[in-house]
């Protein structure tokens, strides 16, 4: 009775119909059905996606079929008897060859008659004036340039309900014969051409609950659209309309769009419709609003306005031409739930890279906000992790999965990301383009006017996933899900189907070039509605990135999409200058200022790539994770910094080298050229650290003293603040500026205290306060005799490493106090989280405790350092001799 064989190769059917039912073939490689004696109890049959040329002749003999779908084959010619039918009610003949329909239209019982994507020019004259049945016709995507009369006379018998002639050729002359469709509820004629429609003829159309006018030439929406007493849906993008529509007036009004239209001014009543919750005015160059109207309007739920103008520039400070510009929409399904997500930074980690995404949740609304939210930040943190396309795109949908928490254990979404780079330390470099999937989100590229796949669909049908699925175990059900679930053996969230389910996606990269035209990125409902080549020959003649992108959820809502869809164009520029940028020529540009998790994707200051990354991963991974919330693991694997430091010493070891064939430029940013001299070992390594934030920061000792009597670096018997003492509260922190010292004239260490007596053994806290500065321009004039004199240069590393390394990347001279200086140096990086993630107020452990009566002496002294350090001293040496080499 009922015969189940989709998803095979069979060519050639033969079957016995005397029992036969229901037949469900698709998809299938059928050219040949036959089936003997007729199936005189057949109901349903699905035939789908095959290669049939013309409907089998056995099928007339069908007296109780209800259900005929034969779309997506080869069929160019209806049978006669198929509008006379007294039992066929629905009716599938969509993306077909069919240049006409059966001219015989006798009283057929026909409910649902869908014939899109065909080579239609007219409809048979008296198809509505005999589907007494007739409730759902869907004929976009045709050459329709007329539509038959719904009646004869100004009574109509019409039942239909649901009309979607989007993407054909009519013209004003169509608009009167809709007049007659009374019940008329849905209606999608968008991207025809329309110049007018009448206001007497939609007063006419009471019962309109959901009108579809975009991508014609209207200038106006009549404004009989107020008898619509039940209008809940308005869609009037991409027109030329200048009025703003009083649809606010309608209570029942839930979305409105009049993007990319002409508006200027909008005028609202008093109280908005309660049930409003999408209002999109976007490309309305022309429009003001009102601080009282945009606050108004800030209540709606989804508002979208324009923001101001930015687009990349391959030179922005010529004024160059743009290189991409983006357009990006979303819409909600029949249950108005936004279960999609689309991501647009056009300019990510610096002018240079750009990232997009679309994120489809399916049926949650949590998984696609969270990957919107936090998967640009993981990418900005890999990309200082490792350079390859594969392993930064691949770690960053890991490290998503991992975050994504509770909320990925049972709920799964699909990603696309596409990532625009160029590498500033290439020449010659060109803008490469790096797309990422799992699911079935995709994203396809237009070169040369023809779609080039950028995606890869993971499911059961790939032998290797069918394979690795099946090695752990997993059960495949019969519509290829796997335990039921998923029929992505890729995707994001599903935990619990690990291994089966995998969050590892697909990595493809290339090269742009001036014959790439655009690439789309659309969620999983758009490439079900429209397939690439589809897409990218609707959207190749549309000048604007926002009207591509809405027009291709226009489209697919029309050929039947009732899920959310998103859709992200971006429009490609790239000439042959931008394809071979010269970097080297320009001045070096400073890092903008990242925001969180975002950081700049090269230092030019000189500072090891690897250390500057772990730094900066540090401080991103707790940003990173309090943005994803309670659903979100913020659990982050702990940086180690010993590496860091180490690689730094190493750097600094070899800076101490002279070099003839090594130009040293000047890195303090201070002192001025002509005053700089030379740096000590732990100044290259202060400035490593300093250049890695592309701006000076002062440096304090390793000491932090504490006084009771201190308060915002004032004392009792002081008016203004000491130099070099900053405070907080009850904390006094002391500043050392080693960041440039004068080397050929060292001055003379301040001398000790006279009221303090020397400590053979034990050093009190005024003793190493006096031997820190002591020992720091000791150590620092010792190592500028070293490296004036080449004849001594060999000793420089054992006179500089001879120390013990902090845990905190500096140098500590062997001193009689180093042991006391070591514990509160080195105490912050035994804390969980490393030294730059200590807390900012010290334990008590790690605090000097100054005596009230020792305060004076000890400010007494700081003052004499710095003023040692700020005298002048000459030098026979040129001006940048002694500059570190960063």
């Amino acid at each position: 009775e009922v015969l189940h064989c989709q998803r095979n190769r069979i060519g050639h059917l033969r079957l016995r119909g005397c029992a036969l039912k229901a037949l469900h073939a698709s998809p299938a490689e059928l050219h040949e059905l036959e089936v003997s004696p007729a199936a005189s109890n057949l109901t349903y049959m699905d035939v789908s996606r095959n290669r049939l040329d013309a409907l089998p002749d056995w099928l007339s003999d069908s007296k109780k079929l209800e259900v005929l779908d034969v779309s997506h084959n080869c069929i160019s010619e209806l049978p006669q008897w198929l509008f006379c039918s007294s039992s066929l009610r629905k009716v599938l003949a969509g993306h077909n060859r069919l240049q006409r329909l059966p001219d015989r239209v006798d009283r057929p019982v026909v409910e649902v008659l869908d014939v899109q994507h065909n080579l239609l020019v007219e409809l048979p004259c008296n198809l509505f004036l005999k589907s007494d049945s007739l409730r759902c016709l869907n004929a976009s995507a045709n050459k329709l340039e007329s539509l038959p009369p719904s009646s004869l006379s100004e009574e109509s018998s019409s039942i239909l309900q649901e009309l979607y002639l989007t993407n054909n050729h009519l013209t004003d002359k169509c608009v009167p014969l809709l007049t007659g469709h009374t019940h008329l509820r849905i209606l999608h004629i968008a991207y025809n051409h329309l110049q007018t429609f009448p206001a007497s003829k939609m007063a006419k159309l009471e019962e309109l609950e959901e009108v579809d006018l975009s991508g014609n030439r209207l200038k106006a929406v009549p404004t009989t659209i107020l008898n619509c007493r039940r209008m809940h849906t308005l869609i009037a993008h991409s027109n030329t309309i200048e009025v703003f529509p009083e649809v606010m007036q309608l209570m029942d009004m839930k979305c409105v769009d009049l993007s990319c239209n002409e508006l200027m001014e909008i005028t609202l009543p008093e109280n908005l419709p309660p049930k409003l919750q999408e209002l999109d005015l976007t490309g309305n160059p022309r429009l003001n609003l009102d601080h009282k109207t945009l606050e108004q309007l800030n209540n709606i739920r989804c508002f979208r306005i324009d923001p101001p103008p930015t687009s990349f520039s391959a030179s922005e400070a010529a004024g160059g031409p743009a290189v991409w510009s983006h357009g990006y929409t979303e819409a909600s399904g029949v249950k108005n739930k936004l279960c999609v997500a689309a991501l647009s930074v056009s300019s990510f980690c610096g002018s240079r890279e750009a990232l997009y995404g679309v994120f489809d949740g399916d049926r949650n609304v949590e998984v696609p906000y969270l990957l919107q939210c936090t998967m640009n930040d993981i990418l900005a943190e890999e990309l200082h992790r490792t350079k390859s396309e594969e392993d930064y795109m691949t770690n960053t949908f890991l490290v998503m999965q991992r975050k994504l928490g509770t909320a990925g254990q049972k709920l799964g979404g699909s990603a696309v990301l596409c990532h625009i780079r160029h590498d500033p330390t290439d020449p010659t470099g060109c803008f490469t383009l790096t797309a990422a999937n799992v699911g079935k989100c995709q994203a396809v590229l237009c070169r040369d006017g023809k779609a080039l796949p950028l995606s890869l669909l993971h499911n059961i049908g790939l032998e290797e996933e069918y394979s690795r699925v099946r090695q752990h175990k997993a059960i495949i059900t019969e519509d290829n899900k796997v335990n039921g679930v998923t029929d992505s053996t890729r995707i994001m969230g599903y935990s619990f189907l690990y291994p089966a389910v995998l969050p590892r996606p697909y990595v493809h990269t290339l090269t742009l070039t001036p014959r790439d035209e655009f690439f789309i990125l659309g969620s999983r409902g758009l490439f079900e509605a429209l397939d690439p080549d589809e897409a990218v020959e609707a959207v190749r003649k549309v000048p604007d990135a926002l009207a591509a992108a809405k027009k291709l959820c226009t489209l697919a809502q029309a050929y039947g999409c009732t899920d959310s869809l998103s859709a992200v164009v971006v429009q490609l520029s790239v000439a042959e200058d931008c394809c071979c940028c010269c970097c080297s020529s320009a001045a070096p540009q400073p890092p903008p200022s990242p925001g969180p998790g975002l950081y700049p994707p090269s230092s030019s200051a000189g500072v090891p790539p690897s250390s500057c990354s772990e730094i900066s991963s540090e401080v991103s991974a707790s940003e990173m994770s309090s943005e994803v919330g309670s659903t979100a693991s913020s659990d982050e694997p702990q940086i180690l910094l010993q590496e860091a430091h180490l690689h730094l010493h190493q750097q600094t070891h070899q800076a101490l080298q002279p070099n003839p064939n090594t130009r040293l430029l000047p890195c303090c940013s201070l002192h001025p050229a002509s005053s700089v001299t030379a740096g000590a070992t732990s100044c290259t390594v202060a400035t490593s650290i300093m250049a890695a934030a592309s701006s000076f920061q002062r440096q304090l000792s390793s000491a932090t003293f504490s006084s009771a009597l201190s308060d915002n670096g004032l004392d009792s018997e002081d008016e203004e603040p000491i130099a070099g003492v900053f405070s907080n509260g009850s904390r006094v922190e002391v500043e050392a500026d080693i960041h440039c010292l004068h080397l050929l004239q060292p001055p003379p260490p301040p001398p000790p205290p006279p009221s303090t007596p020397e400590a053979p053994e034990e050093a009190g806290p005024i003793d190493l306060v006096a031997e820190m500065a002591a020992s720091t321009t000791a150590n620092s004039s010792q190592q500028a005799e070293k490296v004036g004199n080449p004849g001594t240069t060999t000793e420089v590393p054992s006179k500089t490493l001879g120390g013990k390394r902090r845990g905190n990347g500096s140098v500590a001279p062997q001193e009689r106090s180093h042991n006391l200086i070591e514990v509160a140096a080195d105490e912050p990086s035994k804390k969980s989280g490393g030294y730059f993630t200590a807390p900012a107020q010290p334990d008590p452990d790690d605090q000097f405790i100054i005596p009230p009566e020792l305060e004076e002496e000890v400010k007494e002294i700081m003052k004499q350092h710095q003023q040692e350090q700020q005298r002048p001293t000459k030098s026979d040496q040129p001006t940048d001799y002694y500059d570190t080499p960063l």
